[in-house]
């Protein structure tokens, strides 16, 4: 029979938090799965720019809100309530978009942020400035004046039915390789450029013509078209470009990595198609004309011409930017066409002529977060949703065959734009700085959910942004907003009520890699502003980020050490990860344990939704993050738990979530179960790597032949407490 046992330290059941005890991991789950459907919506303060594995600010709020409170409490019922956590103060040392800064001082506590990476730092202090909406708009309206119509200039097209000049939207291009005996090819996979989000129900589609580039309308699923301009018969399901090969109209084929052009230049591009808008608002697919192709022409020669502040930085080597660095993008520049460099160096110039410099840099984060949607790594999404679909869909740098080349300013029916950003970016977080609001759920006489629905559940968010301890001290709403290394922060000993954060991913996504991308535009202009901005790039030798766990494990420890010594005695560091792999889980339990910390409690809740680009490309995506619990090692009161008893704790989580409605993959099993492991190994001080790796694959197995046949097994390799493996690791009898 499986048995649980403690190890009693003396804390008394009161002085423990209400987070080692019990989470209400259902109730958070449900909100949480809301909120991530639209999270920029649902938490735009976190979300003013773009920033990577930013966590749900719903499940951080409940994190948080337990964090500080005692046991006892219901967090569930307290979430909705107006909380005063005044004196408290919480610290997170891996900020990112600053989602627990957001949740803290929403709660009524002070809060500490530190970020390596100085994109992070700047967005976040320009997500909690405080600068008057009226301000904004006023300023907005001197630069519409002032530089949009120079953009909006190289910006439109001749309307076929009136000869009007009406704004283009959107231009449609493709890349192009030629062939060692002179054949120029597209890179199309399909003919079909753009249909519904749905097109079982709305089936029309925009085709182009492979002859004569043409822009037919018919179905997304044809597959025999005549072209009535040209009468060149077509499949448009079949275009020349598959996987990593053309072929050519002869029928010879190629790998498109040999047909890069000789000179170290990317693929050539042809502009084939627009999305142009009416004056009525009706939207109208057209060809490209002669008049277009001159309108580019003269964009190009304006940028020869023109002194911009334009990136010179250049791409380096790294696990995101090899595959762009591949097909020749070798400097941050590349990544735009002339137009784009043209429009975006114009409004960036314009910008730098602010003089109000609170106002000048909350443009300047808005300009950063626009190049995310205007660049030659962008694409089409479809009709029917958000058009464009951002460069950093796949957390990867990868080249689009077919690019959409968006409007820089862009109108009122734009997407990704300066001037709608403007408005459903800055605007709608400086709006919740006034009301931040949670994602609730209205109900029916019965108690089912109808309908989500915005709660205010907090005062209006009024921080100082301070820069010392000694500035945090001496304010009732300090926000203190670092850049560094967490592993050395100028903090005196326990001062810190709860670290709470998301660190970053050993193997996944490397940040600094892809912030370059908007350091290359901020750096020059911001350098003898802030000396954080003066460096060759946004990495730092501090970086926690390294693809062998073991160094990764080393890295998080320098982080955690410190995070040990300014939290306070009984205090909790809180953290989510989640990982498909056991050396991922290897390395966390390392680094926690070398920073004299142990694992408490750990709760599996909703962490991403489904549906998005990089899950929806899994076979079997994660959805749930851990939770984990801990405490410093002489505070720490922790359950032995043998196998059967972490497989048994394992399955009551996850069957509590799918009573709430969750869909639970064997990855968010292995999510659940691992992190229950990792309590059990707290309890014994476990730190050899290997058998940390073994035992959780074995707990994976027995837990898969649990839930396969409905009740926990009994371990056939039971795991006691020994030495064999190095120290006071488990050892396998």
């Amino acid at each position: 029979m499986n048995t649980v046992t403690a190890r009693v330290t003396g804390i008394p059941e009161h002085k423990k938090t209400a987070l080692e005890c019990d989470f209400p991991i259902a109730e958070v789950s449900r909100i949480a799965e809301q909120e991530s459907w639209r999270k920029e919506i649902n938490r735009p303060l976190s979300h003013i720019h773009k920033w990577w594995a930013t966590r749900l600010g719903s499940v951080f709020r409940a994190i948080t809100l337990a964090a500080l409170s005692r046991s006892g409490i219901d967090t569930w019922k307290s979430f909705y309530e107006c909380h005063h956590f005044t004196g408290k103060v919480v610290l997170d040392p891996f900020m990112g978009s600053g989602t627990t800064l957001g949740e803290a001082v929403k709660l009524g506590a002070k809060a500490i942020g530190c970020d390596i990476n100085p994109v992070s730092t700047f967005m976040v202090r320009q997500a909690f400035a405080r600068i008057p909406k009226t301000e904004l708009h006023a300023t907005f309206a001197r630069l519409e004046k002032r530089v949009a119509p120079e953009i909006r200039r190289y910006y439109q097209t001749r309307d076929p039915r009136t000869g009007e000049l009406i704004p283009v939207l959107y231009f449609f291009w493709v890349k192009t390789v030629t062939t060692p005996d002179g054949e120029t090819v597209p890179l199309f996979s399909r003919y079909v450029f753009a249909q519904d989000a749905y097109p079982k129900k709305k089936p029309k589609a925009q085709i182009v013509c492979p002859s004569c580039w043409a822009v037919i309308e018919d179905r997304y699923d044809a597959t025999d078209l005549e072209c009535s301009l040209c009468a060149h018969r077509f499949n448009p399901q079949e275009g020349p470009a598959s996987g990593q090969y053309v072929t050519t109209k002869h029928g010879s084929r190629s790998h498109i990595k040999a047909l890069l052009p000789s000179d170290g230049r990317p693929l050539a591009h042809c502009l084939y198609a627009m999305l142009a808008l009416r004056p009525d608002g009706e939207k109208v697919y057209l060809p490209v004309r002669d008049e277009d192709l001159a309108l580019y022409a003269e964009a190009e020669a304006r940028l020869q011409r023109e002194s911009l502040p334009l990136p010179t930085l250049t791409v380096r080597p790294g696990h995101n930017t090899d595959q762009a660095r591949g097909y020749n993008y070798t400097h941050w520049r590349d990544f735009f066409n002339a137009r784009q460099l043209l429009g975006l160096g114009l409004l960036l110039r314009a910008i730098l002529d602010i003089e109000n410099e609170a106002v000048q840099e909350q443009m300047l984060c808005l300009f950063s977060s626009t190049l995310e949607f205007n660049n030659l790594f962008c694409s089409f999404k479809g009709e029917g949703t958000g058009a464009v679909r951002h460069m950093f869909s796949h957390h990867i740098l990868k080249p689009e065959r077919a690019p959409l080349e968006n409007s820089v300013w862009g109108t009122d029916k734009s997407s990704g734009t300066f001037r709608t950003l403007f408005e459903s970016r800055l605007l709608r977080a400086k709006q919740y700085l006034d009301e931040p609001f949670e994602v609730d759920f209205e109900r029916d006489l019965f108690g089912e959910q109808i309908d989500s629905r915005k709660t205010v559940a907090s005062k209006p968010v009024r921080v100082r942004v301070v820069d010392s301890w000694e500035q945090l001290v001496g304010t009732d709403n300090g926000l203190m907003v670092l850049n560094g290394d967490s592993s050395a922060l100028a903090l005196p000993d326990a001062s810190v009520d709860a670290v709470i954060t998301d660190p970053p991913y050993f193997d996944f996504v490397h940040y600094s890699e892809l912030s370059d991308f908007f350091f290359a535009w901020l750096a020059p202009v911001l350098k003898l502003r802030y000396p954080w901005f003066a460096r060759p790039d946004s990495s730092d030798k501090g970086e926690v980020q390294h693809k062998d766990p073991r160094v990764f494990a080393k890295q998080l420890a320098a982080v955690f050490s410190e995070c040990c010594r300014v939290l306070k005695d009984d205090g909790v560091l809180a953290f989510s990860f989640h990982h498909s792999r056991a050396e991922g889980w290897a390395a966390i339990h390392e680094a926690i344990t070398t920073a004299g910390l142990t694992v408490v409690a750990a709760h599996p809740v909703h962490a991403e939704l489904r549906a998005a680009s990089p899950k929806a490309a899994a076979k079997d995506p994660i959805s749930l993050d851990a939770i984990l619990v801990c405490k410093k090692r002489a505070q720490a009161d922790v359950a032995n738990l043998d196998q059967g008893a972490v497989i048994q704790k394992s399955m009551t989580l996850a069957n509590k979530l799918r009573a709430a409605g969750m869909s639970i993959s064997s990855a968010d099993r292995f999510v659940i179960v691992a992190s229950q492991m990792l309590i059990a190994f707290s309890a014994n001080g476990s730190t050899d790597f290997d058998s940390v790796c073994l035992m959780l694959q074995q707990a994976d197995q027995a837990a898969q032949s649990g839930s396969q046949g409905g009740r926990p097994p009994q371990p056939p390799h039971p795991l006691t407490c020994g030495s064999a493996l190095g120290g006071s690791g488990w050892i396998v009898k």
